[in-house]
This record gives C-alpha cells, sequence and structure tokens, in this order.
C-alpha cells in the first residue's frame, strides 16, 4: 500500500469547508485544472473507503 497521509476517503464536514476556503479565489488556468483533475483522479483510485462499524457477524 502506498504511503498517503489520508488513510481513508471520508472526511469530516469541518475538515472539507477548510479545505474549500484555502482554496477559493486562487485562478487556475485550464490545463491546470484538467491535470489536477487527472492527478487526484490518480490518487483516490489508491485510496480505500473506511470499513463500516457495525456489529454483526458476518456468515464468512
Amino acid at each position: 500500500m502506498n504511503n498517503y497521509k489520508r488513510q481513508y476517503r471520508e472526511l469530516d464536514q469541518e475538515t472539507k469547508q477548510k479545505i474549500s476556503d484555502s482554496s477559493r479565489n486562487k485562478p487556475k488556468s485550464e490545463e491546470h485544472k484538467k491535470r489536477i483533475s487527472q492527478g487526484m483522479l490518480k490518487y483516490w483510485e489508491s485510496v480505500p473507503h473506511r470499513p463500516e462499524e457495525n456489529n454483526e457477524v458476518s456468515p464468512f
């Protein structure tokens, strides 16, 4: 597994808002946006979802 800072995909709303606020009003070219998008898609393919916490016993 890769050594990324984030362990799971899910974030709390406060963290999402901080990220949104910090990136607001910073102009980027269309090419820059495209490359950011491609990089993030590649990154998120390797980050797993947080396991669900349920007390049910798996039949397997």
